[in-house]
């Protein structure tokens, strides 16, 4: 990589992690929820139907670090845990409707950010970001796939 682009990268990536990343801390202590939290309410509300041992290796921990994670989270009434119709012995996470709510407030507050930046782009610009982004994500699968 070229060390002007590569400069150009590093620094589009440090503004992006600030604003984003540090809206989404500032929700979670606003909120009193530590990021493991919203990481889960967030990942739970993209997928149906979730249980202990898929949480433990989608965030590279125990089923036992879930497992404390989750009973709290069931205590504040953000997760509702029922048993698998298949086997008995597996539970099923789903959100409760506070639960949503929160991951989706979580997810604007990340996503604050770069909504008013695009709002700020003219519709040409905005076209040249898309490309030169699109770009950047169809070669970033071509390495993700060697």
């Amino acid at each position: 990589m070229s060390p002007p682009l590569e400069k150009t990268i590093n620094t589009w990536m440090s503004l992006v992690m600030k604003n984003s990343i540090g809206n989404f801390m500032r929700f979670a202590k606003e909120k009193n929820y530590s990021l493991p939290q919203l990481k889960t309410l967030i990942h739970l509300s993209q997928n149906v139907e979730c249980n202990i041992s898929t949480l433990g290796d989608e965030f590279g921990v125990t089923n036992a670090a879930i497992s404390q994670l989750m009973e709290k989270m069931v205590q504040q009434g953000l997760v509702l845990r029922t048993e698998d119709p298949q086997d008995r012995r597996h539970k099923v996470l789903v959100l409760t409707d506070e639960g949503k709510q929160i991951a989706n407030e979580s997810l604007v507050a990340r996503h604050n950010w770069l909504s008013n930046l695009v709002n700020v782009l003219n519709q040409e610009e905005q076209d040249q970001v898309d490309a030169a982004l699109r770009l950047l994500i169809e070669k970033s699968v071509l390495l993700d796939e060697s």
